[in-house]
């Protein structure tokens, strides 16, 4: 009860949960450095890592419908502590992984690892952004950059204390070190009651179910837009270092692509929602995907350290359309059902997560991966074009 009046009282108190969470649960963003350590550790090809890597983000799109189900039914709690359970679960599988097992890594780590942080996103988010209804880019830019930071902490984490310890022990202090700081924040997560102020801006907005958002125009739009934001960074972050040295980076050197990768990530999820709440998501969502295109067309060609700020740039734009798409997702189809709507959203995410690796592979692509990432932008820069809302009271789009 003391509890329930303190968040009452001091809304800042979910924000700051959900950033502690993000800060330590950002895996995916950090996996330009899991990579090679994987392959050696467990025995894995590249493309066997990158099948892993792949699998931990499709697990996550299809985790964020469990997830939302769980969430809109019993809670943000409720879901943030099963998150907790499975993150738990994939990075003590990924400790206690023998050696030379490659073969289980999708399933002991990835598919556990990525359940898990998609209980947690979707329950901090949506949770974030009942509490202010009328500030939702603000609320779901605090937690977004925390998820961007994550990517930093993470990726200096792993680098500096692997060669010392080796992976699997790696993995067993990042379960120990977040298990306690998942528990207390999941202890901070509620839904505001029926009284609680939805701020200056808060309106009714429209309210859709699952059934009737599935058989909307604008779901099927989005979905694929959010489908097609993936290959600008994610059929690169698994290379990353090797394209890096490829264009002329010395190995110190190309580790700062994966660092200020993150820093770009955490910028883009920060100011980006804040500036969709003036700009309206629509118009920001173009922006986005006119300057991945922009950028993936120019990635083709960076050397040096040109590929840093290059890579920089597309994880802002990859991060910053995912950091607005909470809030986007709200405008189009309400609050009462946040949890499951934007987990059905992210499963465009595990689409493109799937689909473009594998279409690379097929096609036996490498300079090709840029174009591909070009064509998949202005793709989704054409599915925000034609994206409409949903009724008259959705707010500014």
């Amino acid at each position: 009860m003391q509890g329930k009046k303190f968040v009452a009282a001091h809304p800042w108190a979910i924000l700051a949960a959900g950033a502690g969470i993000q800060l330590l649960t950002g895996l995916p963003a950090a996996w330009g450095v899991l990579q090679q350590p994987v392959r050696e550790t467990y025995g894995l090809g590249e493309l066997g890592a990158t099948a892993a890597f792949s699998v931990l983000i499709a697990s996550y799109g299809a985790g964020c419908v469990i997830g939302g189900f769980l969430q809109d039914k019993h809670g943000p709690r409720c879901a943030a502590l099963w998150g907790t359970a499975l993150l738990e679960a994939g990075l003590w599988g990924a400790a206690f992984l023998p050696a030379g097992a490659g073969w289980a890594v999708a399933l002991a780590f990835s598919v556990p690892a990525g359940l898990g942080t998609a209980f947690l996103y979707p329950a901090i988010q949506s949770c974030a952004q009942k509490w202010y209804q009328g500030r939702k880019g603000f609320a779901t830019g605090v937690i977004g950059a925390a998820a961007g930071l994550s990517g930093a902490f993470l990726a200096l984490f792993i680098r500096t204390l692997t060669p010392l310890w080796g992976l699997r022990r790696v993995f067993g202090a990042l379960g120990a070190l977040s298990l306690p700081v998942c528990l207390a924040g999941a202890a901070l997560l509620q839904d505001p009651p029926r009284s609680a102020p939805a701020g200056p801006k808060a309106g009714t907005g429209p309210d859709y179910p699952p059934g009737r958002m599935l058989r909307t125009r604008q779901y099927w739009l989005c979905t694929a837009a959010v489908c097609l934001s993936t290959p600008a960074v994610l059929l690169f972050s698994p290379i990353i270092l090797r394209l890096g040295a490829q264009r002329g980076l010395a190995e110190g050197e190309a580790v700062w692509a994966v660092v200020l990768g993150s820093v770009g990530s955490t910028a883009g999820r920060l100011l980006m929602p804040l500036l969709s709440d003036r700009l309206g998501r629509r118009p920001t969502d173009l922006l986005l995907f006119a300057a991945s295109a922009g950028l993936s067309a120019g990635f083709a060609f960076a050397r040096g350290w040109a590929v840093v700020g290059v890579y920089a740039g597309l994880t802002f734009c990859y991060s910053a359309l995912a950091a607005v798409l909470p809030a986007f997702s709200t405008d189009l189809f309400g609050l009462p059902h946040a949890g499951v709507n934007y987990g059905f959203l992210a499963l465009g995410q595990s689409a493109g997560s799937l689909l473009f690796p594998l279409l690379a592979g097929a096609l036996g692509l490498e300079a090709g991966r840029h174009w591909l990432a070009l064509g998949a932008a202005a793709a989704g820069f054409g599915c925000i074009w034609f994206l409409k809302p949903t009724e008259a009271k959705t707010p500014k789009m």
